[in-house]
């Protein structure tokens, strides 16, 4: 029996070296399910693929270590926004400052040219398609035998290169490629409706932000204002039984109402805060950029926002962004229809090449005897050139045409149902808007009477425990209440203007001279 050559053994043993490297990848997966993962590292900290670290030598009773090596190069960050830290942003400035800032709108940039750059892809097809090709080519060859006269062989030697030039132009197909350069242009059109509704999506919310800050900071200063009078109130009650009016009690019970106005303080500064650092996440910029905020002088409300509830429904199904976009993908799913629907018909194509080749042959042959062996040393080119005009029909290619015109279609009709969901949830969403704003308004009505009142109220609780005809009790009440009414007041009007925003929002108007 013949031995394999050893050889021919090597391909095999390969193939079955390599049959298990696709399971054993298993090691670079966790090892058990209830221990943590302890990834390799680099020498820089870098989290490499590879088997854990460690993997099965820690004890069973070690505490779990779930905490992930630091990378140091991830360390960095970016420098904060350069603000001047003199001056006081308003919110067209802060505004202004998210939209130049805010990852978020870079984002959506790209994806509207992204588009474009589709539609640019899209519309080259009515364009004819040039291609060049060049081959080059040796060979080497050597053939010998015996003869009577003895060994005879004879050396070949052969080169060449060949260039070719040519030109594909697809002349009419119905309408295939006007369809996809318009679902193209659509879907352009989306895409830049999208790039402006996030930017109206941030002037909301950065409005939103900055109304809570502005009533955090209202309620901050009627804390102060709360402070100072119950340090009144406590005043008072020390000089009423210093004088022998007054009683242990009262000055405790004022003591009691001082320290709950300090704990309220505390409680509006960390809500004033927390205001501050989601206004900061709303414009988008590093918290480490510390922007003074301008304050937000109380204006009257206008009385343009109560419009007509069928005038701000129509404006909105007009100009809301999502009902634009909405449309726009309608057509584009109707022009890709067309396209479909183009692919069953016949195309005109024209076709060119032009080609150059050159080549040469050495064959040289030695005789059995000494002579001088003849060679034979040939060279040439060629060129040609053909231009061709044609029509081609697919006849069959499994149903993928009729598949995909199928697709289209119910795609269609998915963009159309969308866009009447659309219109009808900017009507809910604009009724809602309209209520809430109205609702604001009218609780903004009633704060502001109430602190007045309030205000009113405690001013005469406080003289009348002066002069010794009020009770500390009252003073205490009527000055809990002031705090009461005067936040009340604040909530209500940033509530208001929120309101007036989302309403702005929900009809598209918001960002109308924003800059």
């Amino acid at each position: 029996m013949r031995k394999p050559d050893p050889p021919a053994l090597l391909p095999l043993l390969a193939a079955l070296a390599l049959a298990g490297c696709a399971t054993s990848s298993l090691d670079l997966a966790p090892p058990r399910p209830d221990r943590p993962w302890q990834p390799p590292a680099s020498a820089t900290g870098e989290i490499i693929a590879g088997a854990p670290a460690g993997a099965g030598s820690a004890p069973p009773d070690m505490p779990s270590n779930y905490v992930l090596p630091a990378n140091p190069a991830l360390a960095t960050i970016a420098a904060p926004a350069p603000l001047d830290p003199a001056h006081a942003y308003t919110l067209p400035e802060l505004i202004d400052l998210a939209q130049s800032h805010n990852p978020l709108t870079r984002v959506a940039w790209n994806d509207a040219r992204n588009a474009a750059l589709a539609t640019g892809i899209a519309r080259s097809s009515y364009l004819p398609q040039l291609s060049v090709a060049a081959m080059g080519g040796w060979q080497n060859g050597r053939l010998s035998g015996d003869t009577v006269l003895g060994q005879a062989g004879t050396d070949t030697a052969r080169h060449g290169a060949i260039s070719v030039l040519s030109l594909q132009w697809l002349l009419f197909d119905f309408g295939e490629r006007a369809g996809v350069v318009e679902a193209a242009e659509q879907a352009t059109v989306a895409a830049n409706i999208a790039f402006t509704a996030l930017h109206q999506r941030i002037i909301h919310e950065v409005s939103v932000a900055f109304y809570r800050y502005q009533a955090a900071r209202s309620r901050m200063a009627t804390v102060d204002q709360a402070t100072a009078n119950a340090d009144a109130v406590l005043a008072a009650a020390r000089s009423r039984y210093q004088r022998g009016i007054g009683t242990v009690v009262e000055v405790a019970q004022a003591t009691q109402n001082q320290a709950q106005t300090r704990l309220a303080k505390v409680q509006a500064q960390g809500a004033e805060t927390d205001a501050y650092l989601g206004l900061i996440n709303a414009i988008g910029i590093s918290p480490l950029s510390k922007p003074r905020i301008a304050g937000m002088p109380v204006r009257p409300l206008s009385p343009a926002l109560r419009s007509s509830i069928q005038q701000i429904v129509e404006r909105a199904i007009a100009q809301r962004p999502d009902v634009l976009g909405a449309y726009a993908l309608e057509r584009a799913n109707q022009a890709r229809v067309r396209a479909a629907e183009a692919a069953f018909l016949p195309k005109v194509f024209m076709s060119a090449v032009a080609s150059y080749a050159s080549g040469g042959s050495a064959i040289t042959a030695i005789p059995p005897v000494g002579q001088q062996p003849p060679t034979v040393n040939l060279s040439g080119y060629r060129y040609g050139s053909s231009v061709f005009l044609g029509v081609t029909l697919p006849l069959y290619d499994g149903g993928m045409r009729s598949a995909v015109l199928a697709q289209a279609r119910n795609d269609a009709d998915s963009a159309s149902a969308k866009l009447t969901r659309a219109k009808e949830e900017s009507v809910r969403q604009v009724v809602a808007s309209q209520s809430a704003l109205d609702s604001s308004l009218a609780a903004h009505d009633a704060a502001r009477a109430l602190a007045d009142a309030a205000q009113v109220t405690y001013d005469a609780a406080y003289n009348a425990y002066r002069r010794g005809v009020g009770t500390v009790t009252e003073a205490n009440l009527a000055q809990n209440q002031l705090l009461l009414a005067r936040n009340a007041s604040a909530d209500a009007y940033s509530a208001a203007l929120t309101a007036a925003a989302m309403l702005a929002l929900a009809t598209g108007e918001i960002g109308r001279g924003a800059n």
